[in-house]
């Protein structure tokens, strides 16, 4: 979502570091080329003037201007000044729990109000909100739709519920939606659910007849959470959107959606300023497990092109099974990779978020993105080296040298590739082969010796060399 604004900041930062030394007109161009580039990505005025005005401040203080790598020392003030946007805290170590999570401490049946413009992705949040609650919390949830005025909206939040295994408010046709609000709380305390989900009805605008149903709602339910859903790629509407529900309900955090998009990122960084909430919950994409917590620090550095390694290691951790792990641990003891691993490997890069996904929380790899693209690097050739694996026979994957030109015809026509595609696949599985021989040769101790030392700091927290 924030590749413009990450590219134009990327552009003024490289400037200032070839400087060697700053003066005060240096700081001030640099900051005036920040303010437009943050009006662009679609950052609310005010939000932009408080943010310069901070910055600046801190930039042209004479530490920054006597430092020995001044250019350095602004991207840090820059830096500081996008994570307080966002609501973190600079300077602080990094903190695996840094995200403010939901508020669940009430007596059970705990309220969680959903609320939001139509076409915000409301419903698909709730039951994401509900799958990540059920699965990672161990709670046991109950999802209601509210919204008796789009056609289908009920049955929508139904049908979710059933693929996601989470209970849903059966539908009683006709009724109004504070009495389906407190049929859900009765039934919540009855059957002792943990958190009842109440998705309200949105509308194209914001009207009165909205406000008024949903502080209705709120009256009657006294929800501990008051969840705005709102569609990152609405730009400053959003932000409009955001004050007017935080005025009249009472909003108590943000849920993003569409942050996967190709937005300009600008509602992200005004929301929380504007309502003075935090965003809680961003959605990364369609799957139903797409769903992540707003750690400010880390958005903060995808934004500067730093990269965010400590949600690369999570995901890692949450989307790799163990015994999978093991298994290739295990071979990798004993120097063997076949197609049937590296197709694994296909898979696994799949479920945490595809070759771009990656790529955007590594440090440095936003500059080469389109080079990547160019070179044909990208989620297709990850499917049609999945596809090119799955053509193959068993046999022919446990051993690729039995691959020869009319087997290599057979698997392109297979997969609906070329036989240049199939031996750029073989090349790289034999160089990864290799790579995994030449680690048995030098043994555990051998590779860490092998490896560059990276001072602690660089580390993810808990991780040790």
């Amino acid at each position: 979502m924030f590749e413009g604004l990450s590219g134009r900041l990327g552009d003024i930062f490289d400037r200032l570091r070839k400087r060697g030394a700053l003066t005060e007109a240096d700081v001030g161009a640099a900051m005036r080329e920040v303010r437009v580039a943050l009006l662009e990505a679609d950052v609310a005025l005010p939000v932009v003037k408080d943010f310069i005005d901070k910055a600046r401040e801190r930039a042209v203080g004479s530490e920054v201007l006597r430092s020995v790598t001044p250019g350095q020392q602004v991207i840090k003030i820059v830096h500081d000044c996008l994570i307080e946007m966002l609501g973190g805290t600079p300077g602080e170590m990094p903190d695996l729990n840094a995200a403010t999570p939901i508020n669940l401490i009430a007596v059970p049946p705990v309220p969680v109000l959903m609320v939001g413009l139509q076409g915000s992705g409301k419903t698909t949040t709730t039951g994401k909100l509900a799958l990540r609650l059920k699965d990672r919390d161990n709670k046991k949830v109950l999802m209601a739709s509210l919204d008796t005025r789009r056609p289908a909206a009920q049955e929508q939040l139904k049908i979710l519920g059933e693929q996601i295994g989470v209970t849903t408010l059966p539908i009683i046709a006709g009724q109004e939606p504070l009495a389906i609000a407190r049929r859900a709380m009765e039934r919540g305390r009855l059957e002792g659910f943990d958190v009842v989900l109440l998705d309200t009805a949105g509308r194209l605008a914001i009207d009165e007849e909205l406000m008024a149903e949903v502080v209705a709602i709120r009256d009657a339910t006294k929800p501990t959470e008051t969840l705005l859903v709102a569609d990152a790629m609405t730009g400053q509407d959003a932000v409009n959107v955001a004050r007017t529900f935080h005025e009249r309900v009472g909003v108590t955090g943000i849920a993003l959606t569409r942050v996967d998009g190709d937005s300009r990122g600008g509602a992200a960084l005004s929301m929380r300023a504007v309502t003075g909430q935090p965003i809680k919950l961003i959605g990364m994409g369609e799957k139903m497990d797409a769903l992540e917590l707003f750690h400010p620090d880390r958005i903060a550095n995808r934004i500067l092109g730093m990269g965010d390694v400590v949600s690369l290691v999570e995901k890692a951790a949450a989307t790799i099974e163990k015994e999978d792990a093991e298994k290739l641990a295990a071979k990798i003891q004993k120097g063997e990779f076949d197609l049937e691993d590296l197709a694994s490997q296909l898979r696994q890069m799949r479920k945490m978020g595809g070759l771009q996904g990656l790529m955007g929380m590594l440090p440095g790899v936003g500059k080469i993105k389109d080079q990547m693209k160019s070179a044909g690097m990208d989620d297709k050739m990850i499917k049609r080296q999945e596809a090119i694996i799955s053509s193959m026979t068993p046999v022919e994957r446990r051993n690729p040298k039995i691959i020869h030109a009319k087997r290599k015809v057979r698997i392109a026509a297979g997969s609906g590739s070329t036989v240049q595609d199939v031996n750029k696949l073989l090349k790289q599985h034999q160089q990864m082969a290799d790579m995994m021989k030449r680690m048995k040769k030098l043994g555990k101790a051998g590779m860490m010796r092998g490896m560059p030392k990276l001072p602690p700091g660089m580390l993810p927290p808990g991780f040790k060399m």
